[in-house]
């Protein structure tokens, strides 16, 4: 391979060893039952240097893959990847670990590194979580099986048969008067799926209301997605009002938030309410945070988005190309109902884990 100078230097400090370890554990768990990789199957960690976080999940792929093939994307040019990807046969392995996210001349990563049979663990954005959130990155990386698909399936199959649910928090109360769609897992569990991989880390059961008109009342919003991507805290949670399936109100709304409507009504007329989605990583809360929205949207809780936009789940009367944004807003959550039961109490699931 041709070597290139590096597009720029290190831009953070060394996580502690002890992160590192960490790394190491929790990717082996995550290699081993997540995506089934074994010694069978070749393995491509395509990965740079530029911040902490990245340096210590590639020396962590290290100690799990020894004969896997390592190339910095820094140290050399773009066509030489895409060459790679080509040289392996299908359930092999890709691991990319981005400080930011690697561009290829219009490749859409994983999209089709996916349709080339591969498996793929993307990790993405990394530099957005500095020093002490790169740790809570590396723990939201732990791969309790048990947990992620048994509780995940639970919270499906309740989803799946609900004629209605409810969100309480903070006081107030949103109500999705309807059946829901048909519930999306992202915990682990490829088995069924034409892909094994995509983004980490994982940890959700989502869905929306059938009927997106019969979703109404009021939700205390504590974190949303900015306009730069990033978690964005209000100093008080924004309280939006719901009618048929919109917002029609922002209660204490922030200049950024306002800014979030605005752009929405702006550009499709109106702000609906789509996805529930129901957030089952452990190692984020509403007070632990990391700053990358992608990445804080599998707090353990439940997220809604606003916005048209959400193309696993067709409507009737929305087009994909009208449909332009699908923003995570993170809801105050003290329980959750589906039908006469509560599956939400004290910052945790509590149905038993299905068999």
């Amino acid at each position: 391979m041709t070597a290139v100078p590096p597009l720029s230097p290190p831009t953070s400090p060394d996580l502690p060893a002890s992160a590192i370890d960490a790394a190491s554990a929790n990717l082996r768990d995550l290699l081993a039952f997540a995506l089934e990789h074994g010694p069978d199957h070749a393995a491509l960690v395509v990965h740079d240097t530029r911040t902490g976080l990245a340096r210590a999940l590639a020396e962590a792929y290290r100690r799990n893959l020894p004969d896997a093939r390592f190339v910095d994307f820094d140290s050399v040019e773009p066509g030489e990847v895409l060459a790679l990807f080509k040289t392996l046969a299908p359930k092999d392995l890709v691991v990319l670990v981005q400080s930011t996210n690697f561009r290829l001349d219009g490749f859409r990563l994983r999209v089709e590194l996916f349709k080339l049979g591969l498996k793929v663990i993307e990790h993405v954005h990394l530099s957005r979580m500095p020093g002490t959130q790169g740790e809570h990155y590396i723990e939201s990386l732990a791969y309790d099986l048990q947990y992620f698909r048994g509780v995940g399936h639970a919270l499906k199959r309740r989803i799946d048969n609900a004629l209605r649910a409810e969100v309480h928090g903070g006081g107030e109360v949103l109500v999705f008067d309807s059946a829901l769609e048909p519930a999306k897992l992202n915990v682990g569990d490829y088995g069924a799926m034409a892909n094994a991989g995509g983004q980490f880390p994982i940890g959700e059961v989502f869905t929306e209301a059938k009927d997106l008109e019969a979703v109404s009342g009021r939700a205390q919003i504590h974190v949303f997605g900015d306009t730069s991507y990033l978690v964005n805290r209000p100093e008080k949670p924004v309280t939006i009002v719901i009618e048929r399936g919109r917002v029609v109100d922002a209660i204490d709304a922030t200049p950024e938030f306002r800014e979030v409507l605005d752009i929405i009504r702006r550009d499709e007329g109106e702000v609906w309410v789509r996805e529930l989605g129901f957030g089952m990583n452990r190692a984020f809360t509403r007070e632990r945070r990391v700053d990358d929205i992608g990445t804080y949207e599998r707090m353990c809780g439940i997220h809604l988005s606003l916005g048209a936009k959400h193309g696993v789940y067709a409507k009737p009367g929305f087009k994909r190309k009208d449909a332009r944004y699908h923003i995570d807003v993170f809801v105050v959550t003290d329980a959750v109902w589906l039908d006469g039961e509560r599956v939400y109490a004290d910052g945790a699931w509590t149905v038993a884990p299905a068999a």
